[in-house]
């Protein structure tokens, strides 16, 4: 083979080899969302698709779908194309792809993104086993759980576009829960967190839980000091100040007791006296601040971050301070309470006043009651002299006893004229205490008549006798 003849074949390899090169397919674009690929119920999502600069058309193209879901044509300068949705729905959910027309011809197809929707139901719940503050190398792990079936889970930190997820278990019916490890803790598991449910491979999302803050210690050294004031043991009801101290430069102070359900209290520092501190009132105090305290600090940079703790403060609650009452041991109460109080006060003086007032008239009505009958009682036994005889009520019995008191009549017209006057008058009050009213009978006599007919004997028929004053005599008939 002559020089020539193969420096002919070297140069077309090498043509052939660079013709191969240029012919393979084009490099795949890029795809992503913002605000992010977890989008609540409602609200806008832009979609972007980056390839290159020969790029004249781009596509977007929803998994499931048989026609392309979108087309739009490049942004300057032609190498990305934007897809917006301005109300993200149950639609728009699910994993999608794009790529772009070149002279060239087609591009791969991007890698898949999974757009969510969320607030398609209600949220769970997410907690921490160990507390909110962590100290690097410890196990985290984080509860999602719900009593709803949810079939997985989802947990999301503020930030980051990635999620992880977790299938449901359930550990008892009508509850569902996935555990997420974080393990060993670094200071860039720092940050807020949310889960999610879903049921099955749907791309709709429960609503997110609360968000949980995991504040990771001992990424500062500083030296924070912890005080308290009037001292750590006092009596309830009394003030307590808690006063977070350091010499460096934090921006903020971060209070925490141990066993505390809610999370640590923050207040920004201030610098007095060539120091930065922060002040925590606490009171009036009652045995439920008691327990164990330690300050943190961190900058604003980074809240997640957190300095060394202090030195533990414990405090100390004894029983009730001095005075004349004890202190209130519940929280202070508000206006609203004030009023509320006020006004049901105030019924209830009104309802026993009322009710005074009532049994007062009932009183007096039943004392007018006895009255009347204890006056009629003295008008029908004691009746003046030249009272007109009462009507009996039992006109048989009246006359059933006529003849009984016709013959006591004459025994005691006999035995008067044997008797003086003043026994007369005895005899008169001993009967006076009839024991039945209906067996009372009233008998006239005529005590100057009686006289006379002692001395003298009667006058004569033809005149009448001069007015005489009459004496009544109760005969008791039985």
């Amino acid at each position: 083979m002559t020089p020539a003849l193969t420096a002919l074949l070297c140069l077309g390899l090498s043509l052939d080899t660079r013709t191969h090169v240029q012919a393979g397919p084009l490099p795949k674009p890029t795809l992503w969302a913002e605000p992010g690929s977890v989008i609540i119920w409602g609200s806008p999502v832009t979609i972007w698709c980056q390839g290159t600069l020969e790029a004249q058309e781009y596509r977007l193209d929803k998994e499931g779908s048989t026609v392309p879901w979108d087309r739009q044509k490049p942004l300057e300068p032609k190498n990305k194309a934007r897809f917006s949705t301005p109300y993200m729905t149950e639609r728009y959910a699910g994993r999608f792809r794009c790529y772009y027309l070149s002279p060239a011809g087609w591009s791969e197809r991007s890698d898949p993104l999974e757009l969510v929707v969320t607030g398609v139901s209600r949220k769970p719940s997410l907690l921490t086993l160990q507390g909110p503050i962590v100290v690097p190398g410890e196990h985290l792990i984080l509860q999602c759980g719900s009593d709803v079936g949810y079939d997985r889970f989802a947990l999301y930190k503020e930030g980051e576009r990635d999620f992880l997820q977790r299938p449901g278990q359930q550990p008892q019916a009508g509850l569902s829960q996935a555990n997420f490890t974080l393990s060993p803790v670094r200071g860039s598991h720092g940050g807020q967190y949310r889960c999610y449910g879903a049921h099955n491979l749907s791309s709709e999302w429960s609503a997110p839980s609360d968000p949980l803050d995991i504040l990771i210690a001992e990424q500062f050294y500083d030296v924070v000091s912890l005080s308290v004031q009037p001292g750590p043991t006092v009596a309830s009801g009394e003030n307590v100040t808690l006063l977070c101290q350091s010499r460096a430069q934090f921006h903020t102070f971060l209070l925490t007791r141990e066993g505390a359900a809610h999370p640590p209290l923050h207040l920004r520092s201030e610098h007095q006296a060539q120091q930065y501190q922060a002040e925590f009132p606490m009171g009036p105090v009652t045995s439920a601040h008691a327990g164990t305290y330690r300050c943190y600090s961190s900058l604003s940079s980074n809240p997640h971050l957190l300095s060394y703790p202090s030195d533990p403060l414990e405090l100390v609650v004894s029983g009730p301070s001095g005075g004349s009452s004890p202190p209130p041991t519940g929280p202070r109460s508000t206006p609203g309470l004030g009023r509320y109080l006020e006004a049901l006060i105030g019924v209830s003086v009104a309802f026993v006043l009322l009710l005074f007032l009532l049994l007062f008239l009932v009183l007096r009505r039943q004392r007018q009651s006895k009255h009347k009958i204890s006056d009629q009682r003295k008008t029908d036994f004691q009746r003046p002299a030249g009272a007109a005889e009462p009507e009996p009520k039992d006109r048989g019995l009246l006359r059933r006893s006529s003849a009984a008191a016709d013959v006591q009549e004459e025994n005691l017209y006999a035995a008067v004229k044997d008797t003086q006057p003043e026994d007369r008058v005895e005899l008169d009050s001993q009967a006076a205490a009839p024991e039945d009213p209906q067996d009372v009978t009233y008998a006239q006599l005529q005590s100057l008549t009686l006289r006379r007919e002692a001395t003298e004997p009667p006058p004569s028929q033809e005149g009448e006798p001069p007015a005489e004053p009459s004496v009544y005599a109760t005969l008791a008939i039985h």
